[in-house]
């Protein structure tokens, strides 16, 4: 058991660091190759954010565990408009981007009812990994022809010079060892995470939902929270769009791809319906406070509070379990 929590923590910190570096290596080689900083920008980068949700669910999924991988994915989008969105709107009012209420924010609601859809007959099968992997290249495609004119998606100016001044050598030692350290860590992580469920008797889903979730949003709450304090936290409601958008169409059809994964009927009434829920909360604040530009911290007490009420809930029916 002790064995088994430390594999969890050590694990989410390796994580955590190893995404980063996969991410930067993997566009300063794309660089050094001649892909554009736009290009860059729209698919490693974004893609990126949910590195460690792939890495972990395409672990879990291998090693037979499905469930958790599942849990994984609904549970890192609750994660991130509850917990990141509400601690940063706390600390101050999150701007609103015009241009986000014409394209990720509709992308988001429809790919969500995507997902619920896949989701209805409590199992993914193969063919609903390909459904969804299809509109993520659908998305890549149109989010990249509308941001053609938009200047470097994805990329502040600071990463896009550092990038740009990195050597080949440089960008491929991090490339790889990245890659090393996120398949290292995620199979530490998987392990430990379901020796921990197996001993306490709580289910692999619970455990994805839970404690992997917010393991693998950390790198979200932690860029947000570091902006918000910079006062550069003009793109936190943007990236939280952006990594639920491929968590539902990168992350969650991982584990069908590998093997039909049946779900419990509570996936679907319980998480998908928080997770749609927070969406659409989400949503309905960018939408009643754009007048004024800033989705403030009444808002932000909403989100927390919905998010803390959510792991009550998913409490109360793990004890009568």
């Amino acid at each position: 058991m002790l064995a088994a929590s430390a594999a969890i923590l050590v694990g989410l910190v390796i994580l955590v660091w190893s995404a980063d570096r996969f991410v930067f290596g993997a566009a300063a080689t794309a660089r050094q190759f001649g892909m554009s900083p736009l290009l860059i920008g729209m698919t490693i980068v974004s893609l990126g954010t949910s590195a460690p949700e792939i890495f972990v669910s395409a672990t879990a999924s291998l090693d037979g565990a499905g469930t958790l991988a599942i849990g994984n994915a609904i549970g890192s989008n609750i994660t991130n408009i509850g917990l990141v969105l509400g601690i940063t709107a706390l600390m101050a009012p999150l701007p609103i981007q015009g241009k986000m209420l014409k394209k990720e924010i509709p992308i988001l609601l429809l790919v969500t009812v995507i997902a619920g859809l896949v989701l209805q007959d409590l199992e993914i099968t193969f063919v609903d990994g390909l459904i969804l992997l299809a509109c993520l290249v659908v998305t890549l495609f149109w989010l990249f022809n509308e941001s053609s004119e938009q200047g470097i998606g994805g990329l502040d100016e600071e990463e896009a010079n550092e990038i740009e001044h990195t050597s080949t050598t440089k960008a491929i030692f991090w490339l790889v060892v990245g890659l090393v350290l996120l398949m290292v860590s995620a199979k530490l992580l998987v392990w430990g995470a379901v020796d921990v469920a197996r001993y306490f008797g709580i289910s692999e889903l619970v455990i994805g939902l839970t404690i992997v979730a917010i393991g693998t949003s950390l790198p979200e709450l932690a860029a947000s929270i570091a902006s918000a304090l910079k006062g550069h936290h003009d793109i936190a409601i943007g990236n939280v769009v952006g990594s639920n958008i491929f968590n539902l169409l990168a992350v969650l059809p991982i584990p069908g791809l590998v093997a039909t994964t049946q779900i419990e009927s509570s996936v679907l009434w319980r998480d998908y319906g928080t997770m749609l829920g927070m969406t659409v909360l989400l949503i309905g604040c960018v939408y009643l406070f754009r007048r004024s530009g800033k989705v403030g911290r009444g808002a932000g007490v909403l989100m927390l509070a919905g998010y803390c009420s959510y792991l009550g809930l998913l409490l109360v029916q793990t004890q009568a379990a």
